[in-house]
């Protein structure tokens, strides 16, 4: 269970009938029964929600996209009604669909003029596309440390990290919630620094009423599989800058933009291919129908369950800042004091919620102390660009202590579970009691 990823978890999490009623044993708070792992029955025998969620309407699209023969977006339809429709369900004043959320970033990191020898601030606690493309621009990334409480970049340290090679703030709206843009937005008016908020996880969310990934010079989503908004892959990117806009379309279509002039092979810039194809949009369209009704399922679930485990000791819920309006709940994420459990290690912990029918994964490592990012320094690009004392200072310019006690502590559940019942909330919370009336015998395990 320790090694599995994010998707991997995702993917492994069994199909539900959702017509089934719930299963298991009640346990009320304190509740004696012996422990799963320890031979004692399961709390939960039934499975959670399966992903994605489909139907005739995906099914009638593909089918349609498939026989209009037009597969690609210079000659369909599909990949700009996407785009139109994103753009009205945020309130952007331009979409751009890409290939996935790492090539959103990508482009977006690009059209701002990110490069080699730059230096972009980003989280610690995020998946690895976050500083993949930081580094394929030959940028050095720049980690902030976590707020423990919210599991968000803590924005009241990003002005001490900047420099004059600092060229963006790439924070992340981590599980779905959102980060201080307030303290953020801040900094970068201070400084003329662009943000680009990585909104991957986040669809629906809002901060103050408005949606995440409006706020910055550009926001970047993800429609990969395990994604609350779902193609398989594909990713967008929002923004209000026209200009902008043209600059990512221009990357995003090998250079190619749509002011462009002299037919298809008039090039405006350098670029790249991160286009979304036709038969992902058509599924988009199709799963937006579904988003609000699902977001409001995972929201009351979420609501219910952490009622439930704020009275467990020990079990220590995400907080949202105050400015979170809307949590998207991608991710549930929770922490786990394993001294007010006895001292029962976290690895035990999730064998015994696995026991009880409760899949749960430990979340993110530190990214800071990636061997990947010592290579990437002692590369001859970066030697190249980098005087020696900002390569050698890296590692202690970057230790991020709050974020190494949260990857010690952090538990996630993912966001299909929170698409069935309160009941499913009740055995989650019911089997964490079990397993800290037992932690003792747990022990020995």
């Amino acid at each position: 269970m320790n090694s599995w990823t994010r998707r991997s978890f995702l993917v492994k999490t069994p199909t539900l009938t959702m017509a089934t009623p719930a299963l298991g044993i009640a346990l009320g708070a304190g509740g004696a029964d012996k422990p799963a792992l320890l031979g004692g029955p399961k709390i939960r025998s039934e499975q959670f929600p399966s992903w994605p969620v489909s139907g005739e309407l995906e099914e009638q699209a593909l089918i349609e996209t498939l026989r209009s023969g037009k597969w690609y977006r210079g000659n369909g339809e599909q990949t700009r009604k996407f785009e139109d429709a994103y753009r009205r369900l945020t309130g952007a004043r331009h979409c751009l669909a890409t290939a996935n959320g790492t090539s959103a970033l990508y482009v977006s990191l690009n059209a701002l003029g990110i490069e080699p020898g730059d230096e972009v601030i980003v989280p610690p606690y995020t998946f690895i596309a976050t500083i993949n493309v930081v580094l394929r621009q030959h940028a050095l990334p720049v980690f902030v440390d976590t707020n423990i409480n919210t599991f968000q970049i803590d924005a009241n340290k990003i002005e001490a990290a900047i420099s004059p090679r600092t060229k963006a703030i790439m924070p992340v709206h981590l599980g779905g919630s959102a980060c201080d843009l307030d303290a953020i937005l801040s900094v970068s008016r201070k400084h003329g620094i662009p943000v680009i908020e990585d909104a991957c996880q986040a669809h629906l969310a809002e901060w103050r009423d408005r949606k995440v990934g409006t706020y910055g010079k550009a926001g970047c989503f993800s429609f990969q599989a395990s994604k609350n908004l779902n193609s398989g892959e594909g990713g967008a990117i929002l923004t209000d800058d026209e200009e902008l806009y043209e600059r990512c379309y221009t990357f995003h279509n090998n250079g190619s933009g749509l002011k462009a002039t002299g037919g298809n092979f008039a090039y405006s810039g350098t670029g790249d291919n991160r286009r979304m194809v036709e038969m992902e949009a058509a599924l988009l369209l199709q799963q937006m129908t579904r988003l609000e009704e699902q977001s409001k399922r995972r929201t009351g679930n979420a609501l219910y369950l952490t009622s439930l485990l704020k009275e467990i000791p020990g079990i220590v819920p995400a907080q949202m800042h105050d400015g979170c309006t809307r949590n998207a709940y991608h991710l549930y994420m929770l922490r786990y004091r394993r001294a007010e459990f006895g001292g029962l290690p976290r690895a035990t912990f999730l064998k015994a919620l696995a026991a009880e029918g409760i899949p749960a994964s430990r979340g993110y490592s530190p990214l800071n102390k990636e061997p990947f990012l010592k290579a990437a320094l002692e590369s001859r690009s970066y030697q190249k660009l980098f005087p020696e004392d900002a390569l050698k200072n890296w590692h202690a310019r970057n230790e991020c202590p709050a974020n190494n006690q949260l990857c010690d502590e952090a538990v996630w559940f993912t966001q299909n579970m929170f698409l069935g019942r309160k009941s499913d909330m009740d055995q989650i919370a019911d089997a964490m009691r079990k397993i800290k009336n037992h932690a003792g015998e747990l022990m020995a395990v």
